[in-house]
């Protein structure tokens, strides 16, 4: 599972840093603003806890520039049939995200890379804890849609997931 989390955040560490931002005439004249994103999301837990996620979110994103933006997204995931370590059923686990990230495009201005961390605050089934959370991921984005991928890992649900988002964005 380490070993996973190095490889992601290598993978982000070498396509941040292996992008560059070189201002023109059109990034001087940038319309800063914010975007809005209706998501849902698909996923497939890493571990043998759980045996899949779906979810749906909303993503508020302010463009700093035409390559790099900030994020904070909330919504609301379920992680569906569970079986702990001795084999027995777990409920159900549903919960609430709340991320703040950083997205920076680094291919053709719809290639991205992004970051997102936060808390996941579980409201279903009894349960009662609230974990940190951390997300990169990579996706495609044009005028409305975006589509990502990303590694999602939540400490004190001691779970994670690979998810993909698929949304509909809007310029407010």
């Amino acid at each position: 599972m380490k070993k996973l989390q190095f490889i992601c955040l290598a993978a982000f560490a070498f396509l941040y840093s292996n992008s560059t931002f070189a201002q023109d005439d059109a990034a001087t004249n940038y319309d800063q603003g914010f975007r809005l994103g209706i998501g849902l999301n698909g996923g497939i837990p890493t571990d043998n806890d759980y045996d899949w996620s779906l979810g749906g979110d909303v993503r508020l994103q302010y463009d700093l520039s035409k390559k790099t933006s900030l994020t904070l997204t909330t919504g609301f995931t379920n992680l569906f049939i569970g079986k702990d370590d001795l084999g027995n059923n777990v409920k159900d686990l549903g919960f609430i995200p709340a991320k703040a990230g950083f997205k920076a495009f680094v291919l053709k201005d719809q290639f991205y890379v992004m970051g997102e961390a936060g808390a996941g605050f579980a409201v279903t089934n009894g349960y009662n804890d609230t974990t940190f959370l951390w997300a990169p991921g990579i996706g495609y984005a044009n005028k409305y849609i975006d589509i990502s991928v990303r590694y999602e890992d939540y400490n004190k649900f001691k779970t994670n997931q690979v998810a993909l988002r698929l949304a509909y964005g809007f310029k407010l």
